[in-house]
């Protein structure tokens, strides 16, 4: 049996194909002057060239995403990037809008973000590492409005902050549990007022969410403006009012360190097709889609955009859908949902050691997982979808029998995706489905999940009940008095981004398949004033990750030439 060569290993072999970047911006028609080099093989392209583009028509736009994962794996990126590389054999000009990973999970139980086997965004090495510094920007400007709100309440406190209510917290770009809870400020009164406070991972930050919908300078300055960061001690009336990052004079300082992040970043495919990998927030905890600014530009500039969203079309795509194109103006003329046989049967109740053999039942049983993700596209949001199949040399025939012939039953086409193994030639059906679709015109239908008009819980009620199918949504703890505070305060008609487990449907992440008779429990509200939206966190999502028992980080290395092993 031929050795299975891991991702990175096809990456650096396939290194002396690469195009200069110079080249790549050729490809994409990007002209010299908009483009910051870094290096070789990859440059931040002016968003200026956006605004210069704006009376061309945009291309059409390609939303990928997935059923709810499982440790089996279902390889959304590795599917966006083959189908990026599979419309250009077919004869159009593609782009890819993909988000940065994130070293949290690159260094936690996940690897590394850049696709994979022959569908790969390159370099990988340095996507997945440090990049063109983007998330290091993000954390200095996060923790740069900390330090400015904890050094305001030292110098005197003017704006009568309640340090027992300030929400804004720390960041850094990595899993560690030691930092969701901590205490500061000790030491005496010269090293600061002591108070509770923690960490949030870099990609949970509002500054992330902000990045990515700011469409140039000042819009971002506007936007980080209006970020508030916790509210005064309550008046003789018992009322509070919120404190905004305006009020610190913090904005101007934090959009300095942000400029450059502002940019979107121009990479190529193992087959030179050009990508924009930028901005990344979990779609578990954040709204879980590259920047606007990098989608709108790869829209003017190809006939096809590839994008995707994070996790399952419960979470990524629909804050893509309800969140992104409600702000941006923008809407998928078709949608591709990845699933895996493995991964199905797998949510069947089928063990991880056993999903290599066949087994009809179980594959019968994790169907329905598949089949809500479908009915969401297709009947909530009235988009065209195909189902791509990852494939895996296990699939047999009678099992991908049977996923075409459910999804046959919704009126859906389901695709063979082979890109892992031969890239872009492997997409080329997958490719072809996606035109028919998207240029059907089937897409004008499209709508919302909900209206913003809605109550703040009629729009949670709405999002659980249409696309979790719960029975219903329990306001508890916190979130009961935070509702009114919130519709007092004028936040009432933003659109909410759900904070769940990505592992399932519900906010139970044992729960998998297509759970029924439940309820989903809201137990915090956060307004993310200055991103537009309100988070909703459920169950017991957080927004600083740990550790696995064994972080990829052991596997890890780099040798004597600086060549790095065992990233993914």
């Amino acid at each position: 049996m031929a050795e299975i060569k891991s991702d990175i290993q096809i990456a650096q072999e396939q290194a002396g194909n690469m195009k200069k970047i110079t080249e790549v911006a050729k490809i994409a028609d990007i002209p010299e002057q908009y483009l910051e080099q870094y290096g070789n093989y990859k440059a931040k392209v002016d968003y200026k060239l956006l605004s210069d583009l704006k009376d061309k028509p945009n291309g059409k736009l390609i939303l990928v995403t997935a059923i709810t994962p499982t440790p089996a794996g279902e390889g959304k990126t590795t599917t966006t990037v083959g189908l990026g590389d599979g419309l250009r054999k077919i004869g159009k000009k593609s782009i890819i809008a993909l988000r940065e990973p994130s070293l949290g999970p690159v260094f936690g139980v996940k690897g590394g973000a850049a696709g994979g086997g022959y569908a790969q965004v390159v370099p990988m090495e340095d996507i997945n590492l440090h990049f063109t510094g983007d998330f290091h920007a993000i954390g200095a400007a996060n923790n740069l409005l900390a330090a400015m709100i904890d050094n305001h309440i030292w110098q005197g406190n003017a704006l009568n902050i309640d340090p027992r209510n300030i929400t804004w917290r720390r960041a850094v770009d990595m899993n560690d549990r030691q930092l969701r809870n901590i205490t500061d400020g000790l030491g005496g009164k010269a090293n600061g007022t002591p108070r509770e406070d923690g960490f949030d991972i870099t990609v949970a930050s509002e500054i992330m969410a902000v990045l990515c919908l700011s469409r140039d300078i000042p819009d971002l300055k506007e936007r980080l403006a209006r970020i508030i960061i916790g509210y005064t001690y309550a008046d003789a009336n018992k009322q509070t009012k919120p404190v905004t990052a305006g009020d610190i004079n913090a904005q101007g300082a934090m959009a300095a360190l942000l400029k450059d992040a502002l940019k979107p970043n121009l990479v190529q495919t193992l087959e030179n097709t050009p990508a924009f990998v930028h901005g990344g927030p979990f779609a578990n905890i954040a709204h879980g889609c590259n920047s606007v600014t990098a989608t709108r530009l790869a829209l003017k500039l190809g006939e096809y955009t590839v994008t995707e969203a994070g996790f399952g079309a419960d979470l990524g795509a629909e804050k893509f859908l309800d969140i992104k194109c409600r702000m941006a103006d923008i809407h998928p003329d078709a949608v591709v949902i990845v699933a895996t046989v493995r991964a199905l049967k797998m949510h069947g109740g089928k063990p991880k050691a056993e999903l290599g053999t066949e087994d009809l039942a179980a594959l019968k049983a994790g169907l329905p997982n598949l089949l809500q993700h479908v009915e969401n596209i297709t009947k909530v949001f009235n988009l065209p979808a195909v189902v791509a199949i990852n494939a895996f040399p296990t699939d047999t025939k009678a099992e991908l029998d049977l996923v075409e012939a459910e999804c046959r039953n919704l009126g859906v086409n389901v695709a063979l995706s082979e890109v892992w193994g031969k890239g872009g030639e492997g997409g080329v059906a997958l490719a072809k489905e996606v035109v028919r679709l998207a240029e059907s015109g089937a897409a004008d239908k499209f709508t919302f999940s909900y209206d913003t008009s809605l109550s703040i819980k009629e729009k949670l009620e709405t999002i659980a009940k249409r696309i979790y199918r719960a029975d219903g949504v329990q306001i508890i703890g916190n979130a009961v008095k935070q509702i009114g505070e919130l519709e007092a305060l004028g936040f009432g008609s933003l659109p909410i981004c759900m904070a769940k487990t990505q592992y399932s449907f519900s906010d139970n992440a044992a729960l998998l398949g297509a759970p029924t008779g439940f309820s989903l429990s809201v137990r915090n509200l956060k307004v993310s004033a200055g991103a537009g939206f309100i988070v909703a966190l459920t169950g017991e999502v957080m927004t600083m990750p740990g550790l696995p028992k064994v972080p990829s980080a052991e596997k890890i290395d780099v040798d004597a030439n600086g060549v790095i092993s065992g990233l993914f």
